[in-house]
């Protein structure tokens, strides 16, 4: 069972998360985009699932996110008073692109 406080901080992670890395980062042309965060119910780890369009630019876009977790980290501190505040760590969400790639299959089958 999911409570009640750790997706308030999940949503909340988000929404700033989103708005620092637009800010601050830059992946050369690709977009990136905060699809969602996992936070687990000791508020310890904060999984966060970000897509990148083009797909061809994941792997640089994830070495940057890495590369500057540790500054995004501080960032969200100061934007967010909550203790504890979850490590966060990214993982590639390709959701939307495994659904076009089934909506691409269905329109063919028709």
């Amino acid at each position: 069972m999911r409570f009640f406080r750790a997706d308030r901080v999940s949503k909340l992670i988000r929404e700033e998360l989103s708005m620092i890395i637009m800010r601050e980062l830059d992946f050369g042309g690709a977009l990136v985009t905060v699809t969602g965060v996992d936070v687990d119910k000791k508020l310890e780890h904060a999984a966060t699932l970000v897509s990148v369009i083009p797909s061809a630019a994941e792997e640089r876009a994830m070495r940057e996110l890495e590369r500057h977790a540790g500054r995004l980290q501080h960032l969200l501190m100061k934007k967010i008073n909550i203790k504890p505040m979850p490590r966060v760590s990214f993982v590639l969400d390709h959701g939307s692109e495994n659904a076009a790639k089934i909506e691409k299959l269905l329109e063919e089958g028709q």
